[in-house]
C-alpha cells in the first residue's frame, strides 16, 4: 500500500507558468478559468490574500487548490471554492419552472416549462475550477481534487456560506458546440459560445446585463434536440457531478445561460465529508505504511499551509490516526499536530 505522490495545497503566484500550461489543455475551456495569463495571475494573486486573510463571514474570498505531483513539482490539477457569488458580479442562471395553463370550456389543462432569468447578488459559496489532467482521470485523483477542499470547508467553516452549490458544465455536441447556446444565446449576444463563455469567465458581465431577455422563455417553443439538453451535464463533468451527489448535492431546479448545464446544492453541514470527517492529533509517524491502515483522504488544519492527499491511514483504538513517513512530510505533520480525515465513499469515477 505506497501512498500517491500527488497532494492538494493552495495555488501559489509562483504556480502561474505550470497552471497556464494546464489549463490551455482544457478543451472548450473552462468558465471560471479561461486561459488567459492575465486573469489567471490574478486569480493566484487573489486566491493568495484569501488564504491569509482574517473573514468573520464569507464576502467573495476565493480559494484556489492546485494537485502537485510531489514527484516533479507539476500541477496536474485544478479545484476551488467561491466564498459567496453574487456581490458586484451578479451571478446569473435560469430557474426552470413547471406553469400551468388551462381553459376550462375546451377542457384544455396542461404544465408547461418555462425559463425565468434569475439574478443573485448574495449567493451561496461555489465549488468551481475543477479540472484533472486527462491522463490521470482513471487514478482516482478526481476524488482528492473534488472532496479535498471539502475538508477545507469543514475546519474553516465561517468563511463559507451556510449552502454550497456547484454550476456543471452543460451538454456540447460532437463539434463542441452548445445545442441550447445555439438556438437561445446567439440570438441575443452574436458570438459564439466559447466567446460568450470566456467572457463571462474574465468578469466582463454587463453584455449579460444589457443582452439577456428580459422575458420567461417557453421550454416548448424550442426545438426537441435543445429541450432535450436542458440540465444535461457534458460527457467530461458526469464524473464529478457523481461524486457531489454522493455528497448530498441535488438539483436546484436552475441552468447555466448559456450551455443549460445543470445547478446543485447542498447544506454545507451535510456534505458527507463534512459531516463525517475525523479530527485528532496525530499519534506516530512511521517509516512505511503502518499495519491495518485504510487508505482515506487526509488532510492538515493548517489554514494559508493547508495540504491533503490520499494515503493509508490507521486509526487507533483512542481514536488517533497512524500515518506513514512520506505522508507525514507531504502534509506537513508531525506527531501532535491535529490531522482530519475521512473515507471515500466512492469507488470509481467511471
Amino acid at each position: 500500500m505506497t501512498p500517491e505522490p500527488f497532494f492538494l495545497r493552495p495555488g501559489e503566484p509562483r504556480d502561474l507558468v505550470g497552471l497556464t500550461r494546464l489549463v490551455a489543455a482544457v478543451a472548450g475551456g473552462l468558465t471560471t478559468l479561461p486561459p488567459e495569463e492575465g486573469f489567471l495571475e490574478g486569480r493566484l494573486q487573489i486566491s493568495h490574500a484569501s488564504f491569509r486573510s482574517k473573514v468573520r463571514a464569507p464576502g467573495g474570498e476565493q480559494y484556489f487548490f492546485v494537485l502537485e505531483d510531489a514527484r516533479t513539482g507539476e500541477i496536474a490539477g485544478t479545484s476551488a471554492v467561491m466564498s459567496r457569488v453574487g456581490g458586484f458580479d451578479p451571478f446569473y442562471s435560469y430557474a426552470v419552472r413547471r406553469e400551468r395553463v388551462s381553459h376550462p370550456p375546451l377542457g384544455i389543462e396542461k404544465e408547461i416549462s418555462v425559463l425565468h432569468l434569475h439574478t443573485n447578488h448574495k449567493g451561496p459559496s461555489e465549488i468551481c475550477s475543477l479540472f484533472l489532467r486527462p491522463d490521470l482521470r482513471a487514478s482516482g485523483l478526481g476524488r482528492l481534487l473534488s472532496l479535498g477542499r471539502f475538508l477545507f470547508v469543514a475546519e474553516f467553516r465561517a468563511r463559507f456560506d451556510e449552502r454550497v452549490i456547484a454550476e456543471m458544465r452543460g451538454y456540447l455536441d460532437e463539434e463542441d458546440r452548445s445545442p441550447f447556446w445555439e438556438a437561445v444565446g446567439r440570438v441575443f449576444f452574436e458570438r459564439d459560445f466559447h466567446a460568450a463563455d470566456f467572457l463571462s469567465g474574465l468578469g466582463e458581465k454587463d453584455f449579460i446585463r444589457d443582452l439577456m431577455p428580459r422575458h420567461p422563455i417557453y421550454v416548448d417553443l424550442l426545438p426537441p434536440a435543445v429541450r432535450a439538453v436542458i440540465g444535461r451535464v457534458h460527457r467530461d463533468t458526469e464524473p464529478a457531478l457523481r461524486l457531489l451527489r454522493a455528497e448530498g448535492f441535488a438539483d436546484t431546479g436552475e441552468v447555466d445561460i448559456f450551455d443549460a448545464g445543470p445547478l446543485v446544492s447542498v447544506a454545507r453541514d451535510d456534505i458527507r465529508t463534512v459531516r463525517e470527517r475525523r479530527r485528532a492529533p496525530l499519534r506516530a509517524v512511521h517509516p512505511r505504511p503502518p499495519a491495518e491502515a485504510a487508505v482515506c483522504m487526509v488532510a492538515n488544519t493548517s489554514l494559508a499551509g493547508f495540504r491533503a492527499a490520499m494515503a493509508p491511514l490507521r486509526e487507533n483504538a483512542d481514536g488517533t490516526p497512524d500515518l506513514d513517513a512520506a505522508t507525514a512530510g507531504r502534509l506537513r505533520v508531525q506527531p501532535g499536530d491535529v490531522v482530519q480525515w475521512v473515507r471515500p465513499r466512492v469507488r470509481s469515477e467511471r
